[in-house]
């Protein structure tokens, strides 16, 4: 080839480009950023609206249903969820993959312009967004504690200092407070003093308004000068509030102590969170979508010293859930494989080579492919992750095998006596052609991966990228470095084989004469070769209808979410003490470093950290542990979910897989919803965890008023309203300026007098006569079922069930048992339901799979095809794909693994690997057939005798790479191993198997594609 030649002649020239190589990948490689996997975000946005008091009726009528009908329009826009609780709507907007956020969130800011009319009047606050993924897994928990201050001053230096630091670091997309112990005053009205004094609440309410009013004043202006007016003394604490005038009667003072307890307290008494017992404030950073977890966490990490020196010493900052770390854990070990596949693929190589001089010249390919690989990363903005990683210690395996033919082709001509420069030219001229081949028909495996839409595409974009661009660079690296090496190394004197060197050739020896005659009787029995083919392709089908299919793999990243499910009318206390117990049963247990637990007006839940693994039983033991040990009551549900890196969809759930049921006019969602539900917990060999997101079973206290005796007492449904919400709805009656910030002043009743709803008949209103009349004077007050949350996808009513598979069983395995349930259950056609999250990405792959390998095998066939010029031989090549894809499918059932879509890139790989063996064979057969006039027989005969050690060489490189990955060992290796497994199966089988069928399909098939090549071989003779 012209190319090497070029190279031979220029040395020094060839020598130092490859160093420049070397040394741009050193140092791009040391700048290439880590994530845990490649960028596959879809922007996310969501919006919160918050109108308190307001029902989730309310709600979801006159809020989120608005705006759905904004967002409905626009562009790019997937999906819309949203859920309605009391007092406020949450909407998430799912876009395109390709839509860039910042774009998206200014189109959701004109909709909410535009629907602004729309909603109520009443709304504290316009709507407002953030650029976030709501159901992502916060990267990092910073808990803030102390021993000497109070929680409420604690709360100060996380509002003032931490929080606003926080948020500004690049890729922070909201800092999330829980146990928030905001300073307020808290005055508890006591209803039987106020009517004692004949006061309403209401007229406290106004009272406390008109003390602490912060209206300006004005100024004095003269000749000389110009003064402020002012009037000191703003109220700031509870004391100052006790002593505040708020009615005189007959001619006494009635101060608000007399009718109300005053405290120093905090805005939200129903909000907890503890790290391992202990009171804490819980800052939960969530990033931005796209943003890369490790570097944000590395900012994080850098400001907290600084930070810290900024608040008393007392303070102790403890960091949960740093998810950066299994990355860097996942990276490290990869990086372990990928030294130990380099390892193990140079001793092949030199077992087969037998001199290490001669080993140098091919294992240079490896770190000059691999550091060139990472230039070119860099250049293309990739980064360091899982997924690349993969496909980097996968092309180890790979890249020798360009080099190897070439050095292999060389040393066999030098051998027989050809001067070793001669041997160069001659040998890189006559393989030249065949790397090119092997090359190209290899990166073309990956072409329908880079054109891939969606979240799936994104996700192996970039291992399709980094394989292909190894493989340019070890090809460039074998028609230019290696034959330069060669002459070098044959220069040094030659030395007597060791003796290990000469035991193995003589198995060789062995091995290729065993071939020969087991090739001799395929040949002569090719009607039973081409059956044997012929099942084989008829297994694969079998195999593949029969394995049980899943996405993506499950990963151990050693961190767990656990909601707890408590009866829909259990009160805040209740709950509370609930979470205590479980608390303690999760940090007794063996298996748990650290529990973050945190219990609101909405949630009950923890956070736990698990120990190393190394320290603890596999990840499906722990969980089976925890579910036993929590099982304290048969009301209380707790649902364990592994977090895992890849999140997929907006909305949050109690497990892992979402499947959403809707309606279109009808009224028996709920129902069917928890029928379905109770049909699929009696599957518990399939499901574990299942449970839905329908909230409807709370309680309500609901007045019933006489709207007649109300009017003749001159009292309106306003004035009935905002006496209710000043009582229980924790009302804002004021405002404390303070000089660092501002503070709630909130008035209710006392905590004795909301117990129950006998207690609202309790409360005074006052009359157009100007008597204070109890609400019992005019109405009723009864229980009745009630409405906790709504739920709404793409504007109609949605039930989303969540669910965890049993160890052992597939995202397959529940399709079918929830396609069975649902027919069993005789579901109407106006209720539908589809996989929703993750699950929804598992049935979209089912299709792009098979149209994968489709695709793949067509566009080799088309390269092939047009380096060949030949209709019939890329068929000779290709044909010999179905044994590899029966080793990857067994392979992965012995193991008990699903085929996930990482399998089947597996697979894809392993038609590139394979169809490489069968061009080594047909393209030393084409041209013995036309340089040297030998029939189809002979010619093909000799190339799998002459081509035997190559291919058995870079076979055995090829299972060298992916061997380390099979064995599953380190972080994050449960990703890799079902990859690692499918290559390993399909080289085992295809390599016992196609050394024999490609042979003997290229003589089936040469009867239709043979003519012209005889032609082309008396042309060549004459």
């Amino acid at each position: 080839m012209k190319l090497s030649e070029l190279c031979l002649q220029r040395p020094i020239a060839t020598t130092l480009f490859w160093l420049s190589v070397l040394v741009a990948g050193l140092v791009c490689w040391s700048q290439l950023p880590i994530a845990a996997l490649p960028k596959y975000d879809t922007p996310t946005i969501e919006v919160s609206v918050t109108l308190p008091g307001a029902s989730p009726e309310n709600m979801a009528g006159s809020v989120a249903t608005p705006l759905e009908k904004q967002f409905s329009a626009l562009p790019s826009l997937v999906t819309t969820t949203s859920s309605s609780i009391q007092g406020e709507t949450k909407i998430q907007l799912e876009f395109d993959a390709s839509r860039d956020i910042d774009a998206a969130a200014a189109d959701v800011q004109a909709a909410l312009f535009r629907a602004s009319r729309a909603l109520p009047a009443e709304l504290p606050a316009p709507p407002s967004y953030k650029k976030v993924n709501p159901a992502d897994a916060p990267i990092l928990l910073i808990g803030l504690s102390s021993p000497t201050l109070a929680l409420s001053d604690l709360n100060a230096y996380s509002d003032n200092l931490v929080i606003p630091a926080l948020s500004a670091i690049n890729g922070v997309a909201q800092v999330v407070v829980t146990g928030q112990k905001r300073y307020a005053v808290r005055i508890q009205a006591d209803p039987d003093r106020l009517a004692a004094v004949d006061l309403t609440l209401g007229e406290i309410a106004t009272a406390l308004k008109n003390a602490n009013s912060n209206a300006p004043i004005g100024q004095l202006d003269n000749q000389r000068q110009f003064l402020t007016v002012q009037l000191p003394g703003n109220l700031m604490r509870a004391a100052d509030f006790a002593r505040v005038v708020v009615a005189t009667r007959e001619g006494r003072v009635i101060r608000l102590a007399d009718v109300a307890d005053v405290s120093d307290s905090i805005e939200n008494v129903r909000n907890m969170s503890d790290i391992d017992g202990e009171p804490s404030i819980l800052l939960q950073v969530q990033r931005q979508p796209d943003a890369n977890t490790v570097a944000v966490v590395d900012q994080i990490r850098a400001l907290l010293p600084k930070l810290q020196t900024a608040m008393p010493a007392s303070v102790a900052v403890k960091l949960r859930s740093d998810r950066s770390t299994s990355i860097r854990a996942s990276i490290h070990d990869v990086n372990l494989t990928m030294l130990l596949t380099v390892a193990l693929v140079v001793l092949v190589m030199l077992m087969f080579l037998r001199r290490l001089p001669v080993t140098l010249i091919p294992a240079l390919s490896v770190p000059l492919s691999l550091f060139g690989t990472f230039g070119l990363m860099a250049a293309l903005g990739l980064s360091l992750n899982n997924i690349s990683l993969m496909g980097l210690t996968i092309a180890v395996g790979l890249v020798v095998d360009d080099a190897i033919v070439v050095l292999e082709t060389i040393m066999r001509h030098i051998e027989e006596g050809m001067a070793p420069r001669r041997a160069v030219v001659v040998g890189a001229g006559e393989v030249g052609f065949t790397v090119v081949s092997i090359s190209l028909s290899l990166i073309a495996v990956f072409i329908p991966i880079f054109f891939m839409p969606g979240t799936i595409g994104r996700l192996f974009h970039e291992f399709a990228i980094v394989v292909s661009l190894a493989i340019l660079v070890s090809a460039a690296v074998a028609l230019t470095l290696i034959p330069l090496m060669v002459p070098l190394v044959m220069k040094a004197p030659h030395r007597e084989p060791a003796r290990w060197s000469r035991l193995f050739e003589a198995a060789f020896d062995r091995s290729l004469a065993g071939y020969e005659r087991w090739l001799d009787r395929a040949l002569r029995h090719r009607t039973a070769m081409l059956l044997l083919g012929a099942a084989m392709f008829a297994l694969t089908v079998v195999l593949y209808l029969a394995s049980p299919k899943g996405f993506f793999p499950r990963e151990d990243i050693g961190q767990l979410s656990a909601n707890v499910d408590t009866p829909q009318d259990m009160s805040y206390a209740g709950r509370l003490d609930v979470m205590r117990r479980i608390e303690k049963i999760v940090l007794a247990d063996p298996s748990v470093a650290s529990a973050v637990t945190k219990v609101d007006h909405d949630t009950t839940a923890l956070t736990i950290d698990l120990k190393d693994r190394s320290q603890r039983p596999p990840l499906d033991t722990v969980l089976a542990q925890l579910r036993k040990e929590t099982r304290i009551l048969p009301s209380i549900q707790v649902y364990f979910s592994p977090v895992q890196n890849l999140r997929v969809g907006g909305r949050a759930s109690k497990s892992t897989y979402q499947y959403t049921l809707q309606s279109v006019g009808s009224n028996a969602l709920d129902s069917w919803a928890d029928k379905l539900v109770a049909a699929l917990r009696a599957r518990p060999e399939v499901f574990v965890g299942v449970n839905s997101d329908l909230q409807k079973d709370g309680l309500e206290a609901r007045l019933q008023i006489d709207r007649d005796k109300a009017s003749q007492l001159g009292i309106d449904a306003a004035t009935i309203r905002n006496t209710l919400y000043g009582a229980f709805g924790s009302r804002q009656v004021s405002t404390i300026y303070a000089p660092e910030d501002s503070y709630q002043v909130i008035l209710e009743v006392a905590d004795q007098y909301k117990r129950d709803e006998s207690d609202l008949l309790r409360v005074e209103v006052r009359s157009a006569t100007g008597k204070a009349v109890p609400l019992s004077a005019f109405a009723t007050v009864t229980r009745a079922p009630g409405v906790i949350a709504i739920n709404h996808q793409s504007q109609l009513p949605a039930v989303t069930l969540s669910f965890d598979l049993v160890p052992g069983k597939s995202l397959s395995d529940a399709a079918t048992a929830i396609d069975a349930a649902m027919s069993s259950l005789k579901m109407p056609e106006t209720i539908f339901g589809a996989f929703s999250g993750q699950a929804a990405l598992y049935q979209q792959s089912q299709t792009s799979q098979l149209w994968l390998i489709l695709i793949a095998v067509a566009v080799i066939y088309v390269i092939l095809g047009m380096l060949y010029e030949s209709w019939i031989h890329p068929l000779t090549i290709l044909l010999g794909i179905p044994s590899a894809a029966v080793g990857a499918l067994l392979a992965l059932r012995i193991c008990g693994m699903e085929v996930s879509f990482i399998a089947m890139i597996g697979v894809l790989l392993l038609i590139g690997i394979v169809k490489k063996n069968a061009i080594m064979m047909i393209d030393f057969a084409l041209v013995a057939r036309r340089e040297e006039g030998l029939s189809a027989l002979d010619a093909i005969r000799k190339a799998c005798l002459l081509r035997f050690r190559p291919i058995m060489m870079t076979t055995l490189c090829a299972l060298m790479g992916a061997l380390p990955i099979a064995f599953g060992a380190g972080a994050g290796a449960e990703l890799r191993q079902p990859l690692g497994v499918a290559i390993v199966g399909g080289l085992l089988v295809s390599q016992a198997i196609t050394l024999f069928i490609t042979p003997v399909l290229y003589l089936w098939l040469d009867r239709f594609g043979g003519a012209r090549e005889r032609q082309d071989v008396v042309h060549a003779a004459t």
